[in-house]
């Protein structure tokens, strides 16, 4: 009977040692997750979304990596509630569907490993001072009321990874960016905005940019200037652009993908629209009322695989085998559009 009861005290003691038993804050739900060879060490995942604004101040259990604090009502919140054991770790910071109205960035400046900040579906109508010193990868300001940002608020310390910041859905005029040194950000979204002309970006090494959505109605010779490091760019959905100026695409020579789709207005687009795209792979035209195309748009577009047209018409390039010669055998194969309507005048 000893020896048993003495293996059942040494089962309750292993037991004990390798199991953590996490304070979760009252409401909130904890869940912990285990990394490394034999789960050697954990981080935990904190959920306190939609318990209301007194939720805060929240204690966070050590080894927090990420905190949602969505749908609570919070008006404002500043650098005191963000301090303290747990914050020291933490790296994803969810303070979206809030009534915040003001946010100043240097609240977040003690979360020294945060990389994605949700501030999506507030009030918010101004950013005071900037985001400095943070390892900020992702930052989400859709759905808010700014008018104006200046892009120096997102100068943070270079960690050596890219910015993404969306700012879509807010009621943006004016994006200004005035630095002495490109801002790492790599992904823009400025869709469903009221800006009235492409703005001025050029101190930035951006790769994809969304401009949907905007009252632009012309894309002149200027517009893209200094973006030569542009990879994607959507100008979909425009309702008041019907016309892009010859050669204003001409300095998106590494552009791969750009999406023109559903511009009503867009009717004609002329042969120097196309020039210097020389790396386009991806053209979508969709949903807008161009009737044709140039007819030596393969040689304006000498890496273009695929382009939408129209109501669901899509053409892709494909290699032309011309016919045998006696002679000198199969000639040199040319390049032509296939579309899997038929009928279709490009």
């Amino acid at each position: 009977m000893a020896f048993l009861l003495e293996g059942s005290v040494a089962e309750l003691l292993l037991l004990l040692l390798f199991t953590t038993v996490k304070t979760c804050h009252l409401g909130c739900r904890c869940v912990e997750q285990s990394f490394g060879l034999f789960d050697s060490f954990s981080l935990t995942r904190v959920d306190c979304s939609g318990l209301g604004p007194n939720i805060i101040p929240v204690a966070i259990p050590v080894e927090t990596s990420s905190l949602d604090l969505s749908s609570n009502g919070i008006r404002s919140i500043d650098g005191a509630v963000l301090s303290g054991p747990g914050y020291t770790t933490l790296s994803n910071l969810n303070l979206s569907n809030n009534l915040i109205s003001v946010m100043n960035g240097s609240v977040f400046s003690k979360l020294c490993y945060l990389e994605t900040l949700d501030l999506s579906w507030n009030s918010i109508e101004n950013l005071v001072e900037g985001f400095s010193g943070l390892p900020l990868a992702k930052v989400d300001l859709s759905h808010n009321r700014i008018h104006e940002i200046h892009l120096n608020v997102f100068r943070v310390q270079d960690h050596g990874r890219p910015l993404s910041v969306d700012l879509s859905y807010n009621l943006l005029k004016s994006v200004t960016s005035k630095l002495s040194q490109p801002l790492n950000i790599q992904s823009l979204n400025l869709a469903g905005n009221e800006l009235t002309s492409v703005p001025n970006l050029q101190d930035i090494s951006l790769r994809f940019l969304t401009l949907d959505e905007n009252p632009i109605s012309v894309i002149d010779e200027l517009s893209f200037i200094g973006f030569k490091y542009l990879l994607h760019l959507s100008l979909s959905s425009m309702p008041d652009l019907h016309t892009i100026k010859p050669q204003s695409l001409q300095n998106l020579r590494n552009l791969q993908v750009l999406d023109l789709s559903n511009n009503k207005r867009l009717k004609t687009l002329g042969t120097e629209v196309f020039h210097g795209l020389i790396s386009l792979q991806e053209l979508d035209l969709s949903n807008c009322w161009l009737t044709s195309l140039p007819a030596n748009v393969l040689e304006l577009l000498p890496s273009i695989k695929s382009i939408a047209l129209r109501e669901g018409v899509h053409c892709w390039r494909i290699q032309k085998q011309e016919q045998f010669h006696r002679l000198v055998g199969w000639s040199k194969a040319e390049a032509a559009l296939t579309c899997d309507v038929t009928g279709v005048i490009l």
